[in-house]
């Protein structure tokens, strides 16, 4: 997708270059310099996806060139002597982009933009616009511009097309891919610490982790958002159960780590499975573990099946022993009206109010109330993504008690995990250096 659209990038900025020189040789000064700001905007864009910045360049390309195309059209590229205009027949493959970065952030914005590229399109081809004052193209240039544009606009449409076929292909090529790792072992659990002030490790969370033979290691934000696409998450989820209780299985003999908690992340589309309850019961009574020591971690995601049936399956999950925990809270909008009906015993204050509390006083505000909320409701705590000394001071002085991040530890493999539980450190120092965030696995 990164070389798709630095190759239209830089094949919009040449086409638009060679219109530059034609005109400027045919003495046309003005609309040289109009005909140069997509050159500019080209370049402009092909930086941006070079640099990774693929949502800025989608609405810089979209917006820059609808613009131009629009202004163009009504200034310079005006039907005459029988032949149409031509610009505007590049809109449809705005229309597209717009599409694809509607695929990846669905917004009202891009479905403006998509609206507004193909009714301009139907607009500028049926109607004679004009602008009082347009300085139509010479004819000569004009008659060139008739074959040219369409046939630029339909080899950049083919491109957009591929970069579509790509889009919609990749969830099903990474869910295959993902498969084939779950029969060959290629997927693994870390564990990251959850400890207290002291860097004395409570339990942890299990993260997944997929290391591909051939492209190396797989972020969980890429093939999390695959596998919930076509499905494959009840299953990549069991996996994950299964592996953390055999882990809770090796621990319940040492007396140093049968007493840890060990966190899993469920997704909606797993919990919400009709099986889930029976399939978490056998676990259970295969691995003969303490349920109490295994925690859920549900989003309010898990929410779309409605509240009283989520409300029901908690409960009779709650019922065999097994605790919850509410992740990310506080992102929501539902929060504080569901948390009340939910037999959760834990709250986890989302990363984002961690690291804005100690330097923003309003969200310093929203997480004292979090952290207020919990304790008139009985409920712990544990902060996410502590990575300064600066936002342990400020959670401690709110009273939370449980801490999760880089500067207790980073996600680490089993044995590491249980070394760091029987030698534990000493109250952690910051590093200079801030980590980027964790990518969980659900």
């Amino acid at each position: 997708m990164i070389r798709i659209y630095q190759a239209v990038s830089l094949t919009v900025a040449a086409f638009a270059l060679l219109w530059t020189v034609i005109f400027l040789i045919d003495g046309h000064w003005l609309i040289a310099a109009v005909e140069f700001f997509p050159v500019i905007a080209g370049l402009v864009c092909f930086a941006l996806v070079t640099s990774g910045r693929l949502d800025l360049f989608l609405i810089v390309a979209q917006s820059s060139f609808l613009v131009f195309i629009i202004g163009f059209s009504l200034m310079f590229d005006v039907p005459q002597n029988g032949a149409p205009r031509v610009t505007h027949l590049f809109l449809p493959v705005l229309g597209m982009l717009a599409y694809l970065n509607y695929l990846r952030r669905p917004s009202r914005l891009q479905l403006a933009l998509i609206a507004c590229s193909l009714v301009t399109f139907v607009v500028l081809h049926a109607a004679d616009l004009r602008l009082p004052f347009a300085q139509p193209v010479p004819p000569e240039l004009h008659a060139i511009g008739v074959w040219l544009n369409p046939t630029m606009a339909a080899l950049v449409f083919c491109g957009t097309i591929y970069a579509l076929q790509q889009r919609l292909s990749a969830p099903r090529g990474i869910a295959r891919d993902l498969m084939a790792a779950l029969r060959q072992g290629q997927l693994t659990l870390v564990y990251q610490p959850q400890t207290d002030r002291d860097g004395h490790v409570l339990g942890g969370e299990a993260l997944l982790r997929w290391n591909h033979p051939t492209r190396g290691p797989v972020p969980p934000a890429t093939f999390i958002p695959a596998a919930e696409e076509m499905g494959l998450m009840p299953i990549v989820g069991t996996f994950v159960l299964e592996q953390a209780l055999s882990t809770l299985t090796r621990w319940k003999d040492d007396p140093r780590l049968s007493t840890l908690t060990l966190s899993v992340n469920v997704s909606a589309s797993q919990f919400n499975e009709a099986d889930f309850e029976t399939t978490l019961r056998d676990l259970l009574q295969r691995h003969e573990i303490d349920p109490t020591r295994l925690r859920l971690e549900l989003t309010e995601s898990v929410l779309i099946a409605g509240l009283e049936p989520v409300a029901e399956k908690m409960t009779a999950l709650k019922a065999l022993g097994l605790t919850f925990s509410l992740d990310d809270f506080g992102t929501g909008f539902s929060s504080l009206a569901y948390l009340r009906r939910l037999p959760v015993s834990e709250l986890k204050i989302d990363r984002s109010f961690v690291a804005a509390g100690a330097e923003n006083e309003r969200d310093a505000a929203l997480v004292r109330s979090i952290r207020a909320i919990a304790v008139d409701l009985g409920l712990e705590t544990v902060a996410e993504g502590v990575e300064t000394q600066a936002q342990l001071a400020f959670l401690e002085t709110i009273g939370c008690r449980i801490f999760q991040g880089y500067l207790f530890g980073r996600p680490m493999p089993l044995e590491e995990f249980e070394q760091a539980v029987l030698a534990p450190k000493p109250r952690p120092v910051a590093s200079p250096e801030r980590p980027s965030p964790r990518l969980a696995a659900g």
